[in-house]
């Protein structure tokens, strides 16, 4: 009798853990969504089959001859992803970068697109900020993460300089985050 007991509660847990799908709007260091960092540009319209997928092949006149793929959304036609292939016009090339464009794609922790620099802090050690021009570029190497944060945010002392070295502390905790993207190497 006992058996039996254990049995049934033992195929409980396999039939519970095989139904379980993997959340669709995951990130992590290796994967956003299906998309892992070993996908070829090929694998897309089968991980992609709901979705439309629009490709911008861009010369070599200024641009390098990028090739960024773009992923709408089919009902809501809003963009969901921008990634850029390792290689340019190579189907067999894995993606190197991917810029979360819908809040649905959410770490574990619950960082998304629309979170601020609070969250990224509160929830990640911050690998390294970078000042440029208009932007912050806060990377999170944990995640395979960096965020851009427009100058805008900061104080005013700290916009118009890019020698000026800004630590965490003076990134205000409610700036926007204006990018989120995942970058793999």
């Amino acid at each position: 009798m006992k058996s039996n007991f254990y049995y049934i509660i033992g195929l409980c847990f396999l039939i519970t853990g095989c139904n379980s799908k993997p959340d669709p709007y995951l990130v992590s260091n290796q994967s956003v969504g299906a998309l892992t960092d070993s996908t070829t540009v090929s694998e897309l319209k089968k991980i992609f089959i709901n979705d439309s997928i629009t490709k911008f092949i861009g010369g070599d006149e200024f641009i390098s001859g990028s090739n960024i793929i773009s992923i709408f959304d089919k009902e809501t036609k809003s963009i969901l992803l921008e990634l850029t292939p390792k290689e340019a016009l190579d189907s067999l090339s894995t993606i190197q970068n991917v810029r979360i464009m819908d809040k649905r794609y959410k770490t574990k922790k619950g960082l998304d697109k629309i979170c601020d620099f609070g969250c990224i802090s509160k929830n990640y050690n911050i690998s390294s900020i970078q000042n440029t021009l208009r932007n912050l570029i806060i990377s999170v190497d944990e995640i395979n993460a960096y965020f851009t944060i427009d100058k805008k945010e900061l104080p005013e002392n700290l916009r118009y300089d890019m020698t000026t070295k800004i630590e965490a502390v003076s990134i205000p905790q409610k700036a926007k985050i204006k990018d989120f993207f995942i970058q793999w190497y």
